[in-house]
């Protein structure tokens, strides 16, 4: 069964490529199940099982009696990024990298255009984050909603809904850094980051844009900065993997 489902998994991928790249074009029709094993030399099964996927995540639809074809909007479906995606440190590193670009711009914009209201948020935000500094779950569910409220503060509701849909994907669990490290360094790290946020947070709150892009940036560069030495030792340790 795990065979079949990696050739599966295989097949899907091959297919979801020739889809993305134009290979498959938007409204063609797909090769009928029976050529697509006879042609990739898998069974009929393996082709159902990747058809169906392809179909769950919108890139082709099934027309009753006329088979099946690639969406018309296949190449331009939502932005995804999900929990399977972030299994391997160098994939959290790669998200790290992305918010890099985001998280900058989005805090000089939110200190240019933030309300009262938006600093309060981000000040309750860090209380929580320091009340609860000793339950990583619960401190990176305060983690996000600074960052969420830092996101609404910009008055971009692109913004808004890209930190939403990210949700904890934002906040790397703790315990991938400070594995195996003594009390001190989980202290160490938390009073760290802390700090980060409060120098976001007072550059937002003097509404100071140049400022406040800086705080993010180097908060963002100092998260790459940790994982990226992780993955340094990733190849002796393949315990570093996210759980």
């Amino acid at each position: 069964m795990a065979k079949a489902l990696s050739m599966a998994d295989a097949l899907f991928a091959k297919l979801e490529t020739s889809i993305l790249d134009g290979a498959l074009a938007p409204g063609a029709q797909m090769p009928t199940q029976k050529i697509i094993a006879e042609t990739e030399k898998v069974s009929r099964t393996v082709v159902r099982e990747a058809v169906a996927r392809l179909e769950a995540q919108g890139l082709v639809v099934s027309r009753q009696g006329s088979g099946v074809y690639v969406a018309e909007d296949a190449r331009y479906r939502a932005f995804q990024v999900t929990r399977d995606e972030l299994s391997e440190l160098a994939d959290v590193i790669r998200l790290l990298e992305m918010r890099l670009a985001i998280e900058a711009e989005m805090a000089a914009f939110a200190a240019a255009r933030r309300t009262t209201e938006d600093v309060g948020a981000m000040r309750a935000a860090l209380r929580r984050m320091a009340q609860f500094s000793d339950d990583p779950v619960a401190a990176a569910a305060a983690d996000v909603e600074f960052h969420l409220a830092i996101a609404r503060a910009t008055r971009n509701d692109y913004f808004v809904r890209l930190i939403d849909f990210l949700g904890l994907r934002l906040v790397p669990p703790r315990n991938l850094y400070l594995r195996n490290k003594p009390v001190g360094a989980h202290e160490a790290y938390v009073a760290k980051v802390r700090a980060e946020h409060e120098a976001i947070l007072d550059a937002i709150t003097r509404m100071d844009v140049p400022r406040a892009r800086q705080a993010a940036w180097d908060h963002m560069q100092e998260s790459l900065n940790r994982h990226s030495e992780l993955s340094d030792d990733a190849n002796d340790d393949p315990q570093t993997a996210l759980p």
